[in-house]
């Protein structure tokens, strides 16, 4: 059994592609981190992996984009599409065939696209709080506080604590410990780049009239839930996704499981691991 938060690497498709790894050998779970910088496997997903680690085998890899510690120089020119291509590489590399995919804003994004993409690897999908996703469902995205508190990093350690600070609703679960890691992630070489290149890959896969097809959802996400078990979470004080773009998606899927929970932010599997895993083993099982 995996037992430890310690990195690994591997070389998904041409991408030096940093990932934790943890728990038993089976079921096989992906986890998806969001967008913004600092953020990484590790930081995001590392708490509900060890919840899990004696349920599944929790593998959460650093996306393409500037994130975490994968290669900064890996392209990405169709912004969130080249990481479900990413996604796609790292799961075939590792031999990662029937999977349940847990994502997080962008990431659930990523995750939706992948089932949509290749349905028969995909088991169960668990969508964490995603702006992105009611995009793409073509619902209007609010700039919240937290929101606008990722799109403002300048680069300092204080504006990464106001990061850290607006993911969550409960403050005190911000450690320094937390803030270093993110901050030494988005300062590393190369990072604020590669974010600068995702952001142009990202207007032209939601803009561009011969690409937005790619991201649009409208159709193929429902269609998608009737075949493949969809739970969304939500956190009734998320600063970052407004929790009425979720009551919004909500009746545009009719077939996928909501569950809105008090007193979580945007990061409530950062903040409150445990219930989180809980909602995930269950999913899982049923």
């Amino acid at each position: 059994m995996r037992s430890t938060l310690f990195p690994k690497f591997v070389m998904a498709g041409h991408v030096k592609t940093r990932y934790i790894d943890l728990g038993v050998e089976a079921p096989i779970v992906i986890g998806l981190h969001g967008g913004g910088p600092g953020v990484s496997g590790q930081s995001v997903m590392g708490p509900i992996a060890q919840c899990l680690q004696k349920d599944c085998r929790f593998l959460a890899p650093d996306q393409v984009g500037g994130f975490g510690f994968t290669d900064p120089g890996a392209p990405t020119p169709y912004g969130s599409q080249s990481r479900v291509d990413h996604l796609a590489d790292f799961a075939d590399t590792l031999c990662l065939d029937k999977v349940h995919l847990v994502g997080n804003s962008q990431g659930a994004w990523v995750a939706a696209r992948y089932a949509i993409q290749r349905p028969d690897r995909v088991k169960s999908l668990i969508l964490i709080a995603s702006g992105t996703v009611g995009k793409s469902m073509g619902l209007e995205v609010p700039v919240l506080p937290g929101l606008a508190a990722l799109q403002a990093f300048d680069g300092t350690r204080e504006a990464m604590h106001r990061i850290s600070l607006a993911l969550v609703h409960n403050k005190a679960t911000v450690s320094d410990e937390q803030i270093d890691e993110r901050f030494a992630s988005a300062t590393r070489p190369g990072a604020a780049e590669a974010m600068r290149r995702f952001a142009i890959g990202q207007s032209y896969l939601e803009q561009d009239t011969a690409m937005r097809g790619n991201f649009d959802m409208r159709e193929t996400l429902p269609a998608l839930t009737k075949s493949i078990p969809t739970l969304v979470l939500w956190g009734e004080s998320d600063q970052v996704a407004s929790i009425e773009v979720g009551r919004q998606l909500e009746k545009l899927l009719p077939n996928v499981r909501f569950v809105y929970i008090p007193d979580v932010g945007h990061h409530m599997h950062v903040e409150k691991p445990d219930l989180v895993a809980q909602y995930i083993r269950e999913h899982m099982a049923a």
